[in-house]
Protein backbone atom coordinates (compact mmCIF):
# COMPACT_ATOMS: atom_id res chain seq x y z
CA UNK A 1 0.00 0.00 0.00
CA UNK A 2 1.31 3.46 -0.88
CA UNK A 3 1.97 5.88 1.98
CA UNK A 4 -0.51 8.70 1.44
CA UNK A 5 1.56 11.39 3.20
CA UNK A 6 4.43 10.75 0.81
CA UNK A 7 2.24 11.01 -2.29
CA UNK A 8 0.73 14.22 -0.91
CA UNK A 9 4.25 15.61 -0.50
CA UNK A 10 5.13 14.59 -4.07
CA UNK A 11 1.99 16.31 -5.37
CA UNK A 12 2.91 19.50 -3.52
CA UNK A 13 6.45 19.38 -4.96
CA UNK A 14 5.17 18.84 -8.51
CA UNK A 15 2.80 21.77 -8.12
CA UNK A 16 5.71 23.91 -6.93
CA UNK A 17 7.75 22.94 -9.99
CA UNK A 18 4.80 23.69 -12.26
CA UNK A 19 4.35 27.11 -10.68
CA UNK A 20 8.02 27.91 -11.24
CA UNK A 21 7.69 26.91 -14.89
CA UNK A 22 4.59 29.06 -15.26
CA UNK A 23 6.29 32.06 -13.65
CA UNK A 24 9.24 31.66 -16.03
CA UNK A 25 6.80 31.65 -18.97
CA UNK A 26 5.10 34.83 -17.76
CA UNK A 27 7.96 36.94 -19.06
CA UNK A 28 6.94 36.11 -22.64
CA UNK A 29 3.86 37.86 -24.05
CA UNK A 30 1.17 35.31 -24.84
CA UNK A 31 -2.54 35.03 -25.30
CA UNK A 32 -4.45 35.31 -22.04
CA UNK A 33 -4.80 31.89 -20.49
CA UNK A 34 -7.66 30.62 -18.38
CA UNK A 35 -6.62 30.27 -14.75
CA UNK A 36 -7.36 26.72 -13.68
CA UNK A 37 -4.91 26.67 -10.78
CA UNK A 38 -7.64 27.45 -8.26
CA UNK A 39 -9.76 24.49 -9.33
CA UNK A 40 -6.68 22.25 -9.57
CA UNK A 41 -5.58 23.22 -6.07
CA UNK A 42 -9.03 22.76 -4.58
CA UNK A 43 -9.39 19.37 -6.30
CA UNK A 44 -5.97 18.30 -5.02
CA UNK A 45 -6.79 19.49 -1.50
CA UNK A 46 -10.16 17.72 -1.53
CA UNK A 47 -8.49 14.54 -2.78
CA UNK A 48 -5.89 14.72 -0.01
CA UNK A 49 -8.59 15.22 2.64
CA UNK A 50 -10.57 12.31 1.21
CA UNK A 51 -7.45 10.13 1.43
CA UNK A 52 -6.91 11.11 5.07
CA UNK A 53 -10.55 10.34 5.81
CA UNK A 54 -10.29 6.96 4.08
CA UNK A 55 -7.15 6.08 6.04
CA UNK A 56 -8.83 7.01 9.31
CA UNK A 57 -11.89 4.94 8.41
CA UNK A 58 -9.73 1.96 7.51
CA UNK A 59 -7.83 2.32 10.78
CA UNK A 60 -11.07 2.49 12.74
CA UNK A 61 -12.46 -0.60 10.97
CA UNK A 62 -9.29 -2.64 11.53
CA UNK A 63 -9.13 -1.59 15.19
CA UNK A 64 -12.74 -2.64 15.68
CA UNK A 65 -12.07 -5.96 13.95
CA UNK A 66 -9.10 -6.66 16.24
CA UNK A 67 -11.18 -5.74 19.31
CA UNK A 68 -13.96 -8.08 18.19
CA UNK A 69 -11.46 -10.93 17.74
CA UNK A 70 -11.63 -11.25 13.93
CA UNK A 71 -8.98 -13.87 13.00
CA UNK A 72 -8.49 -12.32 9.53
CA UNK A 73 -7.07 -9.09 11.00
CA UNK A 74 -3.85 -9.01 12.99
CA UNK A 75 -2.87 -6.50 15.60
CA UNK A 76 0.08 -5.48 13.42
CA UNK A 77 -2.25 -4.58 10.53
CA UNK A 78 -4.39 -2.45 12.83
CA UNK A 79 -1.33 -0.69 14.30
CA UNK A 80 0.17 0.02 10.87
CA UNK A 81 -3.16 1.41 9.62
CA UNK A 82 -3.36 3.60 12.72
CA UNK A 83 0.15 4.94 12.15
CA UNK A 84 -0.61 5.67 8.48
CA UNK A 85 -3.76 7.56 9.47
CA UNK A 86 -1.86 9.48 12.13
CA UNK A 87 0.93 10.41 9.73
CA UNK A 88 -1.52 11.55 7.05
CA UNK A 89 -3.47 13.62 9.57
CA UNK A 90 -0.29 15.25 10.91
CA UNK A 91 0.80 16.14 7.37
CA UNK A 92 -2.62 17.65 6.68
CA UNK A 93 -2.45 19.76 9.83
CA UNK A 94 1.01 21.00 8.86
CA UNK A 95 -0.21 21.97 5.38
CA UNK A 96 -3.20 23.74 6.90
CA UNK A 97 -0.93 25.66 9.26
CA UNK A 98 1.32 26.75 6.38
CA UNK A 99 -1.71 27.85 4.35
CA UNK A 100 -3.02 29.93 7.26
CA UNK A 101 0.42 31.51 7.73
CA UNK A 102 0.62 32.33 4.02
CA UNK A 103 -2.89 33.81 4.08
CA UNK A 104 -2.04 35.99 7.07
CA UNK A 105 1.17 37.15 5.40
CA UNK A 106 -0.65 38.02 2.19
CA UNK A 107 -3.38 39.87 4.07
CA UNK A 108 -0.81 41.93 5.98
CA UNK A 109 0.87 43.13 2.78
CA UNK A 110 0.27 46.79 1.98
CA UNK A 111 -1.76 47.42 -1.15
Amino acid sequence: MKIQGHSFYQEMQSMMLESRAVSADLALPKEPAINTSQSDFSAMLKGALDNVNALQGESRNLSTAVEMGDPRVSLAQAMIAGQKASLAFDATVQVRTKLVEAYKEIMSMPV
